[in-house]
């Protein structure tokens, strides 16, 4: 199984330094979270992972294959699936269109068909939509398109960049049981998110990032308990 090791993560943009010496370790078949308010540096994490923002000092491993300075199709292809934040579907695009662009480093049409036979078993609801233009879906379906086209590239590691953002309370729970079942099928899945009610009820193990830093870590039962993170989370 894949594991994720971040280790003394410095980066930034330009001049400014958003991330200083973050280390986490993303457990294998595990669902490790990240928790922190806008601005606590949870994207350029992300970003750094993916390729997006090189890191300026320490190593992000995945596999023992250190990412610094690989190009993002290569971090991609490697087995890491990002759905990102805001769920980005193509809206002009069919649901089964959006499925499939998930699969586009597979050339093999049998291994789509039987990807995206998967997909619908875990959201019937998109076998049913399947010719419906993306963007005329609500919220909540145009999330699970996005996780669906995400795992559309059958991902050691998935990375889910705030799941519950606009949703209603109803489809965001829906968002985490499903989470949940994508991780019972021996995916890997880093989550990022503020709602830490919702997050460390699934989570196996967390860390809290404020202002670049990591300021708190452990088990969910750990954190769900730490008077800080009770704070500044639950009021």
């Amino acid at each position: 199984m894949s594991n994720l090791s971040v280790k003394g993560l410095t980066t930034g943009y330009d001049k400014v330094n958003v991330l200083h010496d973050v280390s986490i370790e993303v457990a294998p078949g595990k669902i490790t979270c990240i928790l922190g308010a806008n601005g606590a540096g949870k994207s350029t994490l992300i970003r750094s992972i993916l390729g997006l923002t090189p890191p300026r000092q320490g190593e992000i491993l995945w596999n023992g294959r250190n990412l610094a300075g690989e190009k993002t199709h290569a971090i991609i292809a490697s087995g890491i699936s990002c759905i990102p934040e805001g769920r980005k579907v193509f809206p002009r695009m069919s649901v089964a269109e959006n499925l499939a662009l998930g699969a586009f480093l597979v050339t093999n049409s049998a291994v789509v068909r039987e990807r995206l036979a998967r997909v619908y078993e875990i959201f019937p609801r998109l076998k049913e939509r399947a010719a419906q233009l993306a963007g005329t879906m609500s919220g909540g379906e145009q999330a699970m398109v996005s996780i669906g086209r995400g795992l559309m590239a059958e991902p050691q590691l998935l990375v889910i960049d705030e799941p519950s953002l606009g949703l209603s309370p109803l489809y965001v729970k829906e968002n985490f049981n499903v989470i949940r079942r994508i991780n019972a099928l021996g995916i890997t899945v880093l989550l990022v998110e503020q709602n830490a009610r919702q997050t460390l009820a699934i989570s196996h193990y967390g860390y809290v990032l404020s202002q670049g830093r990591v300021m708190a870590e452990g088990t969910a039962e750990e954190l769900a308990s730490n008077d800080d993170v009770r704070a500044a989370y639950f009021g």
